[in-house]
């Protein structure tokens, strides 16, 4: 059974730095794309970054918004994927999910597979 768990929300003030963090199980964890997403209340998910696969190379992307602010990381031996968000903005304030995918390096939601259940990240003004 494939599992998706994030950790590291919070409350936080503009300009605070927050670390996500999201252990997977049950599946070959390098071979996957690794993506961050979010959701605002009202809003569609949008993409926030991702780690490629090591046979990808190990790129990354991110979304313009976090660009700069923003880093993903992986760690394959302990099946973990990292954001470390700083300089943190109250439009940033959402509901953050990690998801994994073997289908191509993607910022399109629907392309990924696996989901976690979310972390609440609410940054204050």
């Amino acid at each position: 059974q494939v599992q998706l768990a994030e950790f590291g929300g919070g409350l936080v003030q503009a300009g605070d730095s927050l670390r996500l963090s999201c252990v997977v199980s049950g599946l070959t964890f390098n071979i996957y794309h690794m993506a961050w997403f979010r959701q605002a209340p009202g809003k569609e998910r949008d993409f926030v970054a991702v780690s490629s696969s090591s046979s990808s190379g190990g790129r990354t992307l991110y979304a313009d918004s976090v660009k700069g602010r923003f880093t993903v990381s992986r760690d394959n031996a302990r099946n973990t994927v990292t954001l470390q968000m700083s300089s943190l903005e109250p439009e940033d304030t959402a509901v953050y999910y990690c998801a994994a995918t073997r289908i191509r390096l993607s910022n399109v939601p629907s392309h990924y597979n696996y989901w976690g259940q979310g972390t609440q990240v609410t940054v204050s003004s």
